[in-house]
């Protein structure tokens, strides 16, 4: 674990157990028991408050039974179809009726939802969601209109991209189609690791053509007998298929789209979908740290309570400012993927941001709890058990973090140096479907995408942390200019990658500070998060200067990065007795 900042005070003093400040002050994690939804219209607060009253009654011991027996989330399912609650969130609202709709302000708040009460049943949500994206980006009309019955009807569905000998590289597809005499096709190949391909109402395979090679994605049925069910590839609640088609009979109403259009509709998907696994993440965690902090405050040892210790209060705080960074993080890109459009596209670095930086603070802060937590984290009836196995799936699907950080680097040149003019972004939280998201077009041209300059909320904020960490942001740029990497080093991957985690990190604290100042945060828990990305950006400096093909040059601005945050003993105190520490027996899941 990094090192963190010690108070003076160091040494522990015996103390009641604290009920602590009653100076109570509003953060931003979930509590599901509470949350109103006021910010959600009346038919999505009932179907949101719903799903939350569907796992508490179920219970804890249910949820961790069915975790440990692999059991198949029919209860769940069941739900999902007499609520429609797939069908509500997933159909554009041209093919729904009336309260049906696209709108990832609100989707996002199920996203969180689902992820809160463990990844099963979160994971059959996504992938439905990755299945559906190819469809409503296609023209293909009979297709869509059937997938709109399909969601009423209570139906799950799949995205048939990754193969078992090419994973992810869908350059290299094995899935063909075959031209017949009758102007039909004939799909022959299989797919793997493929979520809900044992039930889903649709799903949407991605091949190519046999005569051409042309990319290819058309639609098939779960249930058609020339659809061979191979495996489960896991050992999870989860259905993660590996399936076969042979000789399945495809006309050409069952396609999608062919050529260019089927490889950006692929791409197109991804971004639409990878946005969610940083919401799974948080979701998980939350959970998580409430568990954590409930079991740490009423347990008794060495004549103190576990909180009043000043490594676990140091590990809450640390873990508390990293979830509350996850979340304004990707609460700002909810907005920035709303408000796309062909002239505004700079949610193609905030959507894998979320998904890989979101997912990954994700591990840290199940690492910090887990110091916390530890023997009890192993324990049955803990939902923490079952989270700390979770979490780790996250930042490895919909793309390594490798893939979204090679994605992420085509930015830097022009966030850093090519700033764009756009108009302020505002809360995009107005009912709406998200019409673009379906029709964002060719995915070339990535090095073209401008930003608005991200020096204009950096310099509106003065807080000690923050202009530290305006100085680490300088000497960035300063290495970009005078120490720009070799040839030889672009080559480097690992060497891309730290420079990477840099650039990611000004990034992340750009919307972070952008959501701070939309929601009034309280600049203490600014403070304390910066704190952790000033330890953070020191840390890829150290790993960038060790590194066995860095210049002179570029370990010496390197070493200039090194900060130390700025030491404030009494902030720390108002963040742990105010927030962290006000959280204690907030939550606790029925049993």
């Amino acid at each position: 674990m990094k090192m963190l900042n010690l108070p003076k005070n160091f040494f522990i003093k015996k103390q009641p157990d604290r009920r602590h400040s009653p100076a109570r002050k509003q953060g931003v994690l979930l509590n599901p028991k509470t949350e109103s939804y006021g910010h959600l219209d009346e038919e999505s607060q009932k179907l949101v408050k719903k799903t939350i009253d569907f796992f508490e009654q179920r219970g804890k011991a249910k949820l961790k039974n069915d975790d440990h027996e692999r059991l198949w989330y029919a209860d769940f399912l069941s739900f999902v179809k007499e609520e429609k609650l797939f069908a509500t969130f997933l159909t554009p609202d041209a093919y729904g009726s009336e309260n049906t709709r696209w709108d990832t302000y609100r989707n996002c708040a199920l996203n969180e939802i689902l992820g809160f009460y463990g990844l099963a049943h979160w994971y059959t949500w996504q992938v439905s969601i990755l299945g559906l994206g190819p469809i409503w980006i296609s023209d293909n009309e009979h297709v869509k209109q059937k997938a709109a019955s399909k969601l009423n009807e209570g139906g799950i569905f799949a995205f048939g991209l990754s193969e078992k000998e090419h994973g992810a590289d869908i350059y290299a597809s094995d899935m063909f189609l075959t031209h017949q005499q009758d102007g039909s096709y004939r799909a022959n190949g299989s797919k793997y690791y493929i979520g809900n391909g044992n039930k889903a109402a649709l799903v949407s395979t991605f091949g190519k053509l046999s005569d051409s090679d042309e990319y290819v994605f058309f639609v098939v049925d779960s249930q058609h007998d020339n659809y061979e069910l191979v495996q489960n590839v896991v050992n999870s609640q989860n259905y993660v298929s590996e399936y076969r088609l042979n000789d399945y009979p495809i006309r050409e109403e069952d396609i999608l789209a062919k050529g260019r259009d089927a490889w950006d509709m692929a791409l197109n998907t991804v971004n639409i979908g990878k946005f969610n696994l940083g919401w799974a993440s948080i979701g998980i965690c939350t959970h998580s740290f409430y568990e954590a902090i409930n079991h740490a405050s009423h347990r008794y040892l060495f004549d103190h309570y576990v909180t009043d210790f000043v490594h676990i209060k140091l590990l809450f705080t640390e873990a508390y400012a990293r979830l509350t960074a996850m979340k304004l993080f990707a609460q700002r890109a909810i907005d920035y993927m709303r408000v796309a459009g062909p002239d505004d596209r700079r949610y193609l670095l905030f959507t894998p941001m979320v998904k890989m930086k979101v997912t990954t603070q994700g591990e840290e802060v199940m690492n910090l709890l887990w110091d916390i937590m530890a023997a009890k984290g192993f324990e049955k009836n803990m939902y923490f058990e079952m989270a700390v196995r979770d979490i780790r799936a996250l930042p490895k699907l919909e793309g390594t973090v490798h893939v979204n950080m090679a994605l992420i680097l085509k930015f830097m040149g022009n966030y850093f140096f090519k700033p764009g003019k756009f108009a302020e972004t505002p809360k995009m939280d107005q009912a709406g479907n998200d019409d673009f998201l379906f029709n964002q077009g060719a995915t070339k041209g990535l090095g073209k995408t401008r930003f608005h300059d991200y020096r204009e909320i950096y310099n509106g904020v003065d807080l000690p942390n923050v202009n530290i960490f305006k100085k680490q942001i300088r000497l960035l740029k300063i290495l970009l200019l005078l120490g720009k990497p070799t040839k030889e080093q672009t080559k480097d991957f690992d060497f891309l990658l730290n420079l990477g985690e840099l650039f990611t990190l000004v990034v992340y604290g750009q919307l972070i500070l952008e959501e701070a100042k939309l929601i009034n945060l309280d600049d203490d828990i600014v403070e304390q998060i910066f704190d952790a990305i000033i330890r953070d950006f020191s840390k890829f400096a150290l790993q960038l200067s060790a590194k066995s093909s860095t210049t002179l040059v570029q370990q010496k601005i390197c070493e200039r990065m090194i900060k130390r945050p700025n030491v404030d003993n009494e902030r720390y105190q108002r963040v742990l007795d105010n927030y962290v520490y006000e959280t204690k027996d907030q939550y606790e899941m029925n049993p």
